[in-house]
């Protein structure tokens, strides 16, 4: 009797390949001084196939080191930090990563600051009160290399355009929306109750400078003196802050 055959063993399986790589996530920095605002945001983007949040900053000097440090591919951020100018933190960007994306998310009146942030350098500029409707939209539109506005702020534009840019667009604020990048800041200053030397000292400018400024504002907006100049930049301050 022939003694059973010893059953082969069976071939060890060879390693599968590991899947292929998707494309790497894009990496936002988010920057507000509002911290559950930042929280939802960063709740929301992380939830994205295609994005991630780098870091997260609450103040002007935190956003300037985030990018330095982190180099994301987009900065989202509020206007308003806090320690500092929205605007010039743009501008300061831009000059030092000029290939840096910025979209702004600002509970400021978008019809005044829209077209102010855009030519201090960002891509875009999106109103608080649709961040969840929009800020997927806005990072996605900004990365693929085009500018992103609301239709209201694009149809002011083309309106501007088609008249010549001879007037300010509707409801921008009035004779606000003629105040130039600065004196708009110190308007904004002053209307938060800050006094000349505090403004001087906030923006690195003489005392001297500050009360052009103010004599520029005043005439601008028609006023008559100093009081009637604190009295309309604290109510516009107030105004926006309703908004928030």
């Amino acid at each position: 009797m022939k003694p059973a055959a010893k059953a082969k063993p069976a071939p060890t399986p060879a390693p599968s390949a590991p899947p292929p790589a998707g494309p790497a996530k894009k990496r936002i920095l988010v920057a507000d001084d509002h911290p559950f605002l930042r929280v939802g945001l960063t709740h929301m983007i992380n939830h994205e196939a295609d994005l991630i949040v780098c870091g997260e900053a609450a103040s002007i000097a935190a956003v300037r080191q985030g990018v330095e440090q982190l180099k994301p591919d987009l900065l989202l951020t509020d206007l308003c930090l806090g320690d500092g100018d929205g605007l010039e933190l743009i501008k300061s960007l831009k000059a030092q990563f000029p290939a840096l994306p910025i979209l702004v998310l600002s509970q400021q009146d978008e019809t005044l600051f829209a077209e102010r942030v855009l030519r201090a350098g960002a891509r875009g500029y999106i109103m608080k009160e649709r961040a969840t409707q929009d800020v997927m939209e806005g990072i996605r539109t900004i990365l693929a290399g085009d500018l992103y506005v609301s239709r209201k702020v694009a149809a002011l534009a083309m309106r501007k355009l088609v008249e010549g840019g001879a007037e300010a667009p509707a409801n921008a604020g009035s004779e606000i929306a003629g105040l130039s990048d600065r004196e708009l800041q110190v308007f904004r200053l002053l209307g938060a109750g800050k006094g000349t030397m505090e403004i001087a000292e906030a923006l690195k400018l003489s005392h001297k400078t500050i009360e052009t400024y103010r004599e520029n504002i005043k005439r601008k907006l028609g006023l008559s003196n100093a009081t009637a100049l604190i009295h309309r930049a604290t109510e516009w301050v107030q105004a926006q802050a309703k908004s928030d």
